[in-house]
């Protein structure tokens, strides 16, 4: 115990320690709830890596294997990427984007509308939804900042009550307008358009190729300079530590309020694009996509930083992904999963308090 608040007592690794603990106690909570359920936690744990395409099954069918799962994992942690960043850059300026579910909505749609359903050549198709979802999700996020520059409007309440206004709207536009009889979902994208390479052969085993992995990683390393070798990286770190002190010390933190919300947006919007468009090729109308609730607790547990946020969201997505698989091997609810990400994310909300009370023991 001694080495563990020794350890806490240094600035440098707070950052590392805090998250893991938080990790490792989740892991023992959702552990705890499941040998209540009279289940073996090893096992079901054991089910989310072999969901997630990190163990290998006891059978595969259908063409399928192990790299099958891994890559349908890929593609499903490169929205999560996506989104957790959105929610860092609000986080860094001091704002809580809590509407990168209804910015994905809503850059879903209208990246689907513009390019998603016409004819365009793939080459021309692919960049050009995720340009439109980049614009749209920035609009809906500036929209944001300025409510809270302009009017002081607290971002959280704006932000909650946009997503319920793009959600009915986005569910409007669906039924009628672009809704399949079929599937009661939006007409699915044509396969130009969408941003997964879908049913690709490797090695004699159907595979998915998200085409937006290298894009989410690349955003991160961006990111990763901007806020630690940037002027405007340091402006943003400066108004959401302290807006009074910065508006003092020259800096516009109205204008770079605005500006984070427009980049944290736009970022939902490719979120939502590679989502929507790639991961799934259609819209369920009148449902916010959970991942954008879920990249909050991503983006708390790796400290808004962006190389937190990759090792956090692959960790959330394991447990997201696999949950399916958990479920029907383990016989658990699918629900457990989120259980055990709302675990993760109280115990990273605790961190500022953890730090706090190591402050204050007795030297």
């Amino acid at each position: 115990m001694k080495i563990l608040v020794k350890v806490l007592e240094n600035e440098k690794y707070q950052k590392v320690i805090i998250p893991v603990l938080a990790v490792l106690l989740s892991l023992i909570a959702g552990a705890v709830i499941i040998a209540l359920l009279g289940k073996n936690p090893f096992s079901a744990y054991w089910n989310l890596l072999q969901g997630s395409g990190l163990a290998r099954k006891p059978k595969y069918a259908g063409g399928r294997s192990m790299l099958t799962d891994f890559l349908s994992f890929m593609d499903y942690w490169t929205p999560m990427i996506f989104a957790a960043l959105a929610v860092a850059v609000a986080l860094k300026a001091g704002l809580f984007n809590i509407g990168v579910s209804g910015q994905m909505l809503a850059a879903g749609l209208a990246a689907s509308a513009t390019a998603g359903y016409g004819s365009l050549h793939g080459a021309v198709a692919k960049p050009l939804v995720v340009l439109v979802a980049f614009l749209v999700g920035g609009l809906a996020g500036g929209l944001i900042g300025w409510l809270k520059y302009q009017f002081h409007i607290n971002e959280v309440v704006s932000s909650i009550m946009i997503n319920y206004i793009l959600e009915y709207v986005v569910s409007f536009l669906i039924f009628t307008k672009f809704l399949n009889p079929v599937s009661r979902q939006s007409n699915p994208v044509s396969e130009a358009a969408r941003l997964t390479l879908k049913n690709v052969v490797i090695g004699g085993w159907k595979c998915d190729i998200p085409l937006g992995i290298p894009g989410a990683i690349l955003a991160a390393g961006i990111l990763w300079f901007v806020f630690r070798r940037t002027t405007f990286g340091f402006a943003l770190k400066a108004v959401g530590l302290n807006p009074k002190a910065s508006r003092y010390a020259g800096i516009a933190v109205g204008k770079n309020m605005i500006l984070a919300m427009v980049i944290s947006g736009a970022l939902a919007g490719v979120a939502g694009a590679t989502y929507y468009l790639g991961y799934f090729a259609s819209i369920q109308p009148g449902v916010l996509a959970g991942l954008g609730f879920d990249a909050v607790a991503v983006s708390l547990l790796g400290n808004a930083d962006p190389v937190g946020i990759l090792c956090s969201s692959f960790l959330i997505t394991v447990i997201s992904k696999g949950s399916t698989y958990m479920s029907s091997k383990a016989g658990l609810d699918a629900e457990i999963a989120s259980l055990i990400t709302a675990c993760i994310l109280l115990f990273s909300a605790c961190g500022k308090y953890i730090k706090y009370k190591v402050r204050r023991i007795p030297k």
